[in-house]
This record gives C-alpha cells, sequence and structure tokens, in this order.
C-alpha cells in the first residue's frame, strides 16, 4: 500500500478544527478607518473568489514551491505567509509588532484562520517563522501579484469598461543610513573590521574595546574640528585628521595581517571571513578618501564616493527641492490610473525619469487600453513622446525649456490642461505609499531593498480595493 504524504507547504488549512470560524465568515467591522480593515476587506475578497485565489496561490506556489519535495513536516501555509507580509508593509510596522499582532489581534487570527475555539488554542507564530517566511518572497514574484490585484480592482472599481487614464511620476525611497561623510565611513570599516575579528577569534585581538575607544574618539575629534571655525582652524582640521588616519593605517596593517593568518574552518566562520575582506578593502578606500579630501584638498569625483559601508548600492540623489535638498536612497517611478491603483513601478538603478518610463510603457502597453498618459516636465523627452503617441491617443507630457508657437498651442488646448491639472493626483498616491512603508526602508540588502517595495505597493492597491469594498458594503447595509 502507498503511503500518504502530505505537501511541506500548503495553500491554507483545509482541515479546520471544530467550532473554527471559517475564513469567509469573518466579520469585519465597517464603522473604522483603520487601514488593517480595508486591507482584510480585500484579502477575505480574495479568498473567496475562485478566479483570484487560484490565481494568487498559483503564482506563490509556482515560486516557493518549484524546488521542494512535496513530502516532509507542514511549514506556514502560503496564505498565512501572504496575508502577513501584506500587513507588514499596510502598517508600516516592524517584524516585532507584527508578531504580536498574529499572536493576539483577534480580527487578523480570523483572516489567518487560526482563531483559538474551545477546543483549541489556536495557532501561535514565533517570530523567527514570520521573518524567514515573509523574506521568502521576491520582487519579480510581487510584480505578478500587483497585476492580478489590479485586476481584482478593475473589476471592484470599474462600473462599466472604459481605458486607463494614467499618470507616472517619480520620488525617493530612503535607505536607512546615516548621513554619510568620508571621515565617520571609516569609523564604520574599522569598527566592523575589528567586531569581526573578535567573533572570528583570531589571536592578537584582546584589547579590541580599546581600539574601537581610540579610533571613535578620533573620528569625533575630526568632526569638531571641521564643523567648527575661528582662528586656526585649518591647522586643528590637519593635526586631528593625521593622528586619525595614523591609527586607521595601523589597523589596517593588522586587519590585514589577520586576513592572511585565519583559515575558515566552517561555512559561518567562512561568511565572516569574506565579511572582514569586504570591510578592510572599505577601511582602506576611505583612508585614501579621507587623507586627499582633508589633508591633500582634493575634490573627490561623485563616482568615487560611497554613502553606505553597509549598503554601497545607496545613491545621492538631488531633486532641486529646498527641504530636503539631498536624499540618500533610490529613485523609483510609480503608475497609477484614474482608480488610484498603482499599476507598475521600476526603480532608477542610476537612471534618468525618461529611461524609467521607456522601460514602463511596453509592459503597460502590452496589458492595457489606455486612453491617456500624463508625466510631469522631469520625463520629457520628445522622442519617447512620439512614440507613446503612436499607441496613446492622449499623451501629456510638458515640454522642459523653450517650446515652439506649435507646441505652446498644443499646451493650451482645453484636453491638454485638463488632463495637467488632473495629473497631481498622482502626488496623493505617492504620499499614501510613503506611509505604507516607502519613505524609508529599513531592510538591509538590494534585493531586500526591491521586495520591501514590492511588498509596499501590493499592500498600497489591496488597501484601496479593500475601501472601496467595504464602502459598497456600508451602502448595501444602509439600503
Amino acid at each position: 500500500m502507498v503511503p500518504k504524504f502530505s505537501e511541506m507547504r500548503q495553500r491554507f488549512d483545509a482541515q479546520q478544527t471544530l467550532g473554527q470560524t471559517p475564513i469567509e465568515d469573518i466579520e469585519i467591522p465597517t464603522k473604522t478607518r483603520f487601514q488593517l480593515a480595508n486591507l482584510l476587506e480585500a484579502l477575505q475578497y480574495i479568498y473567496t473568489h475562485p478566479k483570484w485565489n487560484r490565481r494568487v496561490f498559483s503564482l506563490l506556489e509556482e515560486q516557493l514551491m518549484a524546488d521542494k519535495k512535496r513530502t516532509g513536516r507542514t511549514g506556514m501555509s502560503l496564505w498565512e505567509l501572504f496575508v502577513l507580509a501584506q500587513v507588514r508593509l499596510c502598517l508600516n510596522t516592524s517584524f516585532d509588532q507584527l508578531h504580536f499582532m498574529a499572536n493576539d489581534s483577534e480580527l487578523l487570527r480570523g483572516i489567518l484562520g487560526v482563531l483559538p475555539t474551545d477546543y483549541s488554542a489556536g495557532k501561535p507564530y514565533e517570530y523567527q517563522q514570520i521573518y524567514d517566511n515573509v523574506r521568502l518572497l521576491d520582487a519579480p514574484l510581487l510584480r505578478q501579484i500587483n497585476e492580478t490585484i489590479v485586476q481584482v480592482g478593475h473589476q471592484v472599481f470599474k462600473k462599466k469598461e472604459e481605458d486607463l487614464r494614467l499618470k507616472t511620476d517619480s520620488f525617493v525611497v530612503e535607505t536607512d543610513v546615516h548621513y554619510p561623510t568620508d571621515y565617520n565611513l571609516l569609523w564604520d570599516s574599522g569598527r566592523k573590521c575589528i567586531e569581526l575579528a573578535t567573533h572570528l577569534e583570531i589571536p592578537g585581538w584582546r584589547k579590541h574595546t580599546a581600539w574601537k575607544r581610540t579610533l571613535k574618539g578620533l573620528m569625533r575629534q575630526v568632526g569638531r574640528a571641521c564643523k567648527g571655525g575661528g582662528r586656526g582652524k585649518a591647522g586643528r582640521v590637519q593635526k586631528a585628521v593625521r593622528a586619525y588616519l595614523k591609527k586607521a593605517r595601523a589597523l589596517e596593517i593588522k586587519t590585514t595581517k589577520a586576513i592572511e593568518a585565519h583559515v575558515p574552518l566552517d561555512p559561518a566562520q567562512q561568511a565572516r571571513w569574506e565579511s572582514l575582506c569586504y570591510y578592510r578593502k572599505m577601511l582602506t578606500k576611505h583612508i585614501d578618501l579621507v587623507e586627499r579630501r582633508l589633508v591633500n584638498g582634493e575634490q573627490i569625483p561623485h563616482q568615487e564616493k560611497v554613502f553606505s559601508v553597509f549598503q554601497p548600492w545607496t545613491e545621492l540623489i538631488k531633486k532641486g527641492k529646498r527641504h530636503p535638498s539631498v536624499e540618500f536612497g533610490k529613485n523609483l517611478a510609480i503608475t497609477s490610473d484614474q482608480y488610484h491603483l498603482v499599476l507598475d513601478w521600476e526603480l532608477a538603478d542610476g537612471r534618468a525619469d525618461p529611461e524609467l518610463l521607456e522601460d514602463i510603457a511596453p509592459r503597460i502597453t502590452e496589458r492595457y487600453s489606455v486612453q491617456s498618459w500624463s508625466t510631469d516636465k522631469g520625463f520629457s523627452r520628445q522622442q519617447l513622446k512620439a512614440e507613446l503617441a503612436e499607441e496613446i491617443p492622449q499623451v501629456i507630457m510638458p515640454k522642459k525649456g523653450r517650446r515652439t508657437a506649435a507646441e505652446r498651442t498644443a499646451e493650451a488646448a482645453p484636453a491638454f490642461r485638463r488632463l495637467k491639472n488632473q495629473h497631481s493626483a498622482v502626488e496623493s498616491n505617492i504620499n499614501e505609499l510613503e506611509h505604507r512603508g516607502l519613505d524609508r526602508c529599513p531592510d538591509r540588502t538590494l534585493p531586500g531593498f526591491k521586495r520591501y517595495v514590492g511588498l509596499a505597493v501590493t499592500a498600497y492597491n489591496l488597501q484601496k480595493i479593500g475601501r472601496q469594498l467595504r464602502r459598497q458594503r456600508r451602502k448595501k447595509q444602509a439600503a
């Protein structure tokens, strides 16, 4: 007889506990403005409609179970994973708060399908379990899931079939970094070298605490000398910097010897040894930058600068605004429609706004019928506008710089001015996205940053859909 094995990760727990309330019967309050209620309303709608349910779960299974055996211990269900990932970004919350809510919020546990009953205490969640599972999602998968969510939204919002009116704009998603200067990045690199060498238990680092204290003190002296004024400032800066560099070079030599002498014994030590090599490289780089700028008076080219040794892909972005004048992170372009749903997004990675639109446009035009598309002057490029105009009846792209008489006439047309005035609605979408977590990303790696952006967009769209569903339900109850 062939034994029956259960799948390692199921879509959801099909075998309910005796006395448990089904997810589709959970009552979500209508008399509240809390955004979690909107999110859970949309999630419940997807769960109870087989068409959308199958699409979302098929995508999750294809990504998360493609290389897994179909036997073994049952893990967190795909439904629980999906719900918890969306709740984190909908509320712009931490994993600690998410862990607390997953165990103590009755409404959330009802949608998760783990409410306690007279016969069961309900399923408990561990912090590490939530953390590890939510991080399994990635940006390409979230982009596919968002396509399904947008289709759900159009079914909910549209009263009749109509073409989309799109708006595209960009904003900065900041990385979680301190304000970078070459001398405090030198301190970051040195501190990590000391900590990693200590963790690896390399001989000769017994005085690691004194090394850190001395190096940090010298860094603080450089900061005070650079910040202060008065007579003899240049001399004070030179003296502080030379003392700082002397200690940093001694640390560089000591770290190099430690790297050459140590042989990693296991994968954990290998990972730390590789990190030590990286931070030694950053230490060497910033010793050079500090000396060239503060001792030799050289102006450092932009392409040689690093804005975080922990997140080296961070960019310095100047948007021409008074406050803040500069931001550290990644530029993100979003495209929303007349229902305020975000259809697509694109991270800049050093590219200009018109280049982002060139990548976004083909993905949208092949999936949707578009009536109009508006941008601001930052996206202006005449060739791009002409290419969009071949497929879209109305392209609202104000020209940057001097315009011809024909261009002034076209931009003065009532239809152009009306759609141009409506373009500002995308700013409210951006503001709400920032409240969904896209003001500053706490996740450290670049894949984590991209995942965070994708989760914020899907949580935003679900929250919009849920708000409309609750509005419709209130109207039915009042009728």
